[in-house]
């Protein structure tokens, strides 16, 4: 005989297996507000030490800033012997010429500078080292940046970054109050501010690549605070009488599932880039694993979120409460008796 299974036996079952994947609970009640007077006076820190390793050490301009000769070349049997090779090109009077070994122990990225002369050089430059090295190396990747068109990249990308960092603070001053784009606008800055920090620190390539991790760090650390905010901005005109910290508290507990099952799937990924996707796309990994997922999520809560409370959010609302209390209790006490 074949048992018939009741449909409600059915949505419990999924019911059960849907909370069973959740990694946070729907009641968390973490007082992150609390951790403000310890979190600004960190980032302020981290800030300024980000904009001394910048001063100091600068950042590695790839070649798409600088210009030159990248080639990316593979040991066609055997491991590449690097002192080998760096002595041979040495002995080409190129200047300053790096070799960096990556993925397996055959595969050898050579940087060459700017050669005096113009896109002919820089091609003649790329003979001298085929001939050099021989017929044992199979050269991958040859790309060539003049200084012109570094130059123009370099300014365009600058260009790009400021012309997001303009376009996110009008649209958020159009879709919520002024504090909550500025506030916004300060966590976004402190994003850049450490992750060009840490790339100084590190002194990962600077390309193209990485105007485009800031430009994605940018967008990805505002989609997780307008979450936040958005909660918090409906709180706002539902609670009246709640105290401002306390209300910043609940609307991040409620959006904490969501920002730790995004973050972790982003971290995931990656990680996996990170680790096996070659030198190409290093520092573009590199820089979105700090600025995305540690830098972004640590400014979304203990950041953007608590300046809120500085900038004044909440006051006006706070300050008729207490005014509609005094006048209830005017209205509730009694009149003095007739004589």
């Amino acid at each position: 005989m074949v048992r018939l299974v009741p449909a409600q036996d059915h949505s419990d079952l999924s019911e059960e297996t849907v909370r069973l994947l959740r990694l946070v609970p729907d009641d968390t009640k973490f007082d992150f507000m609390r951790f403000r007077h310890i979190s600004f006076p960190l980032s302020a820190v981290l800030s300024v030490l980000a904009i001394v390793l910048y001063f100091t050490l600068g950042l590695n301009f790839g070649i798409d800033f600088v210009g030159g000769t990248l080639i990316e070349v593979q040991q066609k049997s055997g491991q590449a012997d690097l002192s080998d090779m760096r002595s041979k090109l040495n002995a080409l009077n190129f200047g300053d010429v790096q070799l960096q070994q990556f993925g397996g122990p055959s595969d050898v990225l050579i940087r060459i500078p700017q050669q005096p002369g113009g896109e002919e050089a820089q091609q003649q430059a790329v003979q001298k080292v085929r001939a050099t090295l021989g017929e044992g190396i199979d050269y991958r990747r040859v790309e060539v940046v003049g200084p012109r068109i570094s130059a123009e990249l370099l300014s365009y990308g600058t260009l790009g970054l400021v012309l997001a960092i303009l376009g996110i603070l009008i649209y958020l001053w159009f879709r919520f109050e002024w504090q909550f784009a500025l506030g916004a606008m300060i966590a976004n800055i402190h994003d850049i501010v450490l992750t060009i920090g840490f790339m100084s620190l590190l002194q990962l390539d600077f390309d193209l690549s990485s105007i485009a991790a800031l430009l994605t760090i940018l967008g990805y650390s505002l989609n997780d605070t307008v979450v936040i905010y958005d909660r918090i901005r409906e709180m706002l005109r539902r609670y009246k009488k709640m105290p401002t910290p306390e209300l910043i508290n609940i609307a991040i507990n409620a959006t904490l599932s969501r920002s730790i099952i995004t973050h972790v799937t982003v971290t995931l990924a990656l990680l996996s880039l990170l680790l096996f996707g070659g030198p190409t796309i290093h520092s573009f990994t590199a820089a979105m694993t700090f600025g995305a997922v540690l830098v972004g999520t640590y400014t979304s809560i203990f950041i953007a979120s608590p300046i809120l409370i500085y900038l004044g959010v909440g006051v006006a609302r706070e300050r008729e409460a207490r005014a509609e209390a005094a006048a209830a209790a005017a209205g509730a006490r009694p009149a003095p008796a007739k004589r």
